[in-house]
């Protein structure tokens, strides 16, 4: 496995920087948030398609209304985040949801990069420090897909949370869960949250579950579209030593999709402080 190790950005906020982790409970939310780009009526991917490649001014009352909702969660993961180009007036869009949420932690991967014109990227959000963020770039015949793997806790009994975003093709989509797999299966304490572009049902989806210890909740989750939810394509999967809690979708309408929320219990044994 091709894997990148980076550090993640310092601390934003001193106020943050001394503050010591005694949580046994995390919020974590997952969002597609299509670079900041309300498509929120189907007409809108015509009306408004030229907003992903040409600046607009409601980009930040956007930003500012998901810094605002993901102020509330312990580690967020973003999916169609802009690293800075054109349309995002080249702001980190991931940088700059960490300084409105009040995030001391934040990392930016950038899986496909178009020079000025766009930076498709994934971001985390986090109100503890990781150990280790680790990027990999997932298989597929079109590049440009990417999975962070986020270790918080000592190394001995970690607990590893893993953020991506997967391809449109259901074959790309079985690689790339594969390859996932073989990450998943080295720990104990897993949770894999994003946009996975699949639903629960699907064999590719039903193929990763049976490979793996992840869960899929029970409830059905719709996320997508948000203006009428009818898929589960944006998922939080756990393994079965965490206990989930306060599961739900989002009624936060600024994307296409609709964000996902959970509430987990920090496995016994797992210290998250550095």
């Amino acid at each position: 496995m091709n894997a990148l190790t980076h550090w993640v950005h310092p601390s934003i906020h001193s106020r943050h920087r001394n503050e010591p982790v005694a949580k046994n409970r995390l919020r974590l939310l997952s969002y597609n948030i299509q670079a900041a780009v309300a498509s929120t009526r189907p007409h809108h991917y015509l009306t408004q398609g030229w907003k992903h490649v040409l600046p607009h001014l409601g980009s930040f009352d956007n930003l500012d209304r998901i810094a605002h909702l993901v102020s509330d969660y312990d580690v967020v993961a973003l999916q169609e985040v802009d690293a800075g180009s054109l349309r995002s007036y080249f702001i980190n869009q991931v940088e700059y949801l960490a300084k409105r949420g009040h995030f001391p932690f934040w990392y930016c991967q950038t899986n496909r990069k178009l020079g000025k014109f766009a930076q498709h990227s994934n971001g985390l959000l986090s109100q503890i420090q990781p150990h280790e963020v680790v990027e990999h770039k997932l298989p597929g015949l079109i590049p440009g897909r990417g999975l962070m793997m986020v270790r918080y806790g000592h190394s001995d009994n970690p607990l590893v949370v893993l953020l991506a975003h997967l391809a449109l093709s259901k074959r790309a989509r079985f690689q790339q869960l594969d390859f996932i797999r073989e990450i998943v299966n080295q720990y104990q304490h897993v949770v894999l949250m994003g946009d996975l572009n699949c639903q629960p049902q699907s064999e590719e989806m039903y193929t990763f579950l049976e490979s793996t210890h992840l869960c899929e909740p029970l409830e059905e989750l719709h996320t997508f579209p948000s203006w009428r939810p009818l898929r589960n394509i944006d998922h939080i999967l756990v393994t079965p030593s965490i206990k989930v809690s306060n599961i739900q979708v989002l009624n936060h309408a600024i994307s296409d999709h609709l964000p996902i929320a959970v509430e987990i219990a920090v496995p016994e044994g797992v210290h998250l402080a550095g």
